[in-house]
């Protein structure tokens, strides 16, 4: 057996009767013997009938559930790449992508055949396609086939840690997504930060962040794959149903961006569900208001932690335990144990605490570029190997590191940095504002100015003028947008983001 990428083969060895993964969707249980010898007849069909070898891909465009983990076990078995992509695209994207990968094989649901179809016979990298469900496209293979070989053990000797397991995509606002270079070091590091800092074996998570974002695949799910825990897998995102599935596998910890936990917050069974397994939330992706956590609170004591990470750096950078929910609000945390960060200005020198600058990092848990991009990939770091977030941040004189914005995200108002993320922290703060987002907008006389949508509160009515008063007495007057619409639901990405692009679009 390798002793790198074999996830199920060691957790085979290890603690082959526990349960590793729950597929929600299906109700069905693995354990990680049974994950371990999934992966092995899936490695021997992707071997010996569709020619995958070290270095090739495989493709993905599935919803979650145990198939996609398949898929990347058996790949790690191999020494091959998997290609999770985003179903949520348009089939020219995905052909995009695929043309730009370059995989072997695409494994795919049924409820993507339809746009697959129409781009499948064009994909000359494609040497097999593999149908979960449905009837395929023509040519396809059937999953089942592919998993209904011999177990014996697969493994790739040869593989190294600095090869790479898997290429995850970038959400680049403009041109082709860049695809991030997932080295089997760097997942190691990734799982040793988190480890560290927050899981132990016996913790059950909820995956329902989609498995192309490193956010729904290396969080909390590999981590916790390698250290004998259990990962319950849902299909897709629904609060109802989330708090079901808290209840009933007895989770004890999960991993939201703040627009879901708000999403919890207003289901009719928030108040009543049972949520005394869980030990600890962890928010990510965007400042977690602290009326959101005591809103929580209020109804159910379990403390709140911040992380913060990328898809280049892996997802466990920074962290803040929930003692410092409250007094550091808005703070991304300290550093994880493996990761050097600093706040840089000018010529990449390190700025006095308290000031804006760039956020860079530097640390074993770095993926190894872009795929087929070395302009991108010697862009993103300098001479010294930091890694250049493009991320605004501060940090106080505790080490506390607080992200202002996106270097996109920032607009420019009579000559003032404007930085929309200090704008929607109050605007949370509104009780009749639910969701809301600023972005910047073209102005003759001030260059740019803000433009503030708003979510009302359920049961509340949004007036514009009442909530653009409230904010002219809470911050500069440069600072307050110059319009704010009212609407029925903001653009989110899978990852529950915030889709400023598309906002921009609407002015």
């Amino acid at each position: 057996m390798s002793v790198v990428g074999d996830w199920m083969g060691r957790g085979a060895t290890y603690w082959p009767e526990r349960t590793a993964v729950v597929d929600d969707a299906s109700g069905e249980r693995f354990t990680y013997a049974r994950m371990n010898a999934r992966a092995d007849r899936l490695a021997t069909w992707l071997r010996d009938e569709a020619g995958v070898r070290r270095g090739d891909r495989v493709a993905t465009v599935v919803h979650n559930g145990v198939e996609a983990l398949d898929v990347f076990f058996a790949c790690g078995k191999l020494g091959a790449i998997q290609v999770p992509l985003n179903w949520r695209l348009h089939p020219e994207e995905l052909a995009a992508l695929i043309d730009q990968t370059e995989p072997r094989v695409v494994v795919y649901s049924e409820a993507f055949r339809p746009g697959l179809q129409t781009i499948a016979a064009d994909r000359a990298s494609v040497t097999a396609w593999v149908h979960l469900d449905g009837e395929g496209v023509p040519g396809s293979t059937a999953w089942g086939i592919a998993l209904d070989g011999p177990s014996e053990p697969v493994s790739e000797p040869s593989l190294d840690p600095e090869d790479v397991a898997c290429l995850l995509f970038t959400g680049g606002t403009t041109g082709l997504p860049k695809a991030a270079c997932i080295s089997y070091r760097m997942i190691a590091w990734n799982t040793l930060n988190t480890v560290i800092h927050e899981l132990e074996r016996d913790d059950i998570t909820v995956t329902h962040t989609p498995l192309f974002h490193t956010g729904g695949l290396l969080v909390y799910t590999v981590p916790l794959l390698t250290l004998g825990g259990t990962v319950v897998v849902m299909r897709t995102w629904d609060p109802g149903r989330m708090l079901e599935v808290i209840e009933r596998e007895r989770v004890t910890m999960f991993f939201c961006v703040p627009t879901p936990f708000e999403m919890l917050r207003d289901h009719p069974r928030f108040a009543e569900a049972d949520l005394s397994s869980v030990r600890f939330l962890t928010s990510g992706g965007a400042p977690l208001p602290v009326a959101l956590i005591e809103e929580w609170r209020a109804v159910h004591e379990v403390p709140f932690k911040q992380g913060f990470g990328m898809t280049e750096f892996g997802p466990g950078v920074f962290s803040m335990g929930p003692e410092h929910a409250v007094a550091k609000a808005g703070s991304i945390g300290r550093p994880n144990y493996h990761v050097e960060a600093r706040v840089v200005g000018d010529a990449n020198r390190p700025v006095p605490n308290g000031e804006v600058g760039e956020l860079v990092l530097r640390g074993p848990s770095a993926c190894s570029g872009y795929w087929n991009d070395p302009e991108a990939s010697a862009a993103a770091n300098d001479d010294e190997g930091w890694f250049h977030t493009g991320d605004l941040a501060r940090v106080d004189e505790e080490g506390f590191y607080f992200i202002v914005d996106r270097k996109k995200d920032l607009f420019i108002s009579g000559g003032e940095n404007v930085y929309p993320a200090e704008i929607e922290q109050v605007l949370r703060r509104h009780p009749d504002v639910a969701l809301c987002a600023v972005v910047g907008m073209p102005h003759p006389k001030w260059g740019e100015v803000g433009c503030a949508f708003i979510v009302p509160t359920p049961g509340r009515v949004a007036n514009p003028d009442a909530i653009l008063t409230w904010l002219r007495d809470r911050l500069a007057g440069y600072k307050v947008p110059k319009r704010v619409e009212v609407v029925d639901d903001l653009p989110l990405s899978a990852q529950g983001k915030v889709l400023k692009r598309v906002l921009r679009d609407r002015r």
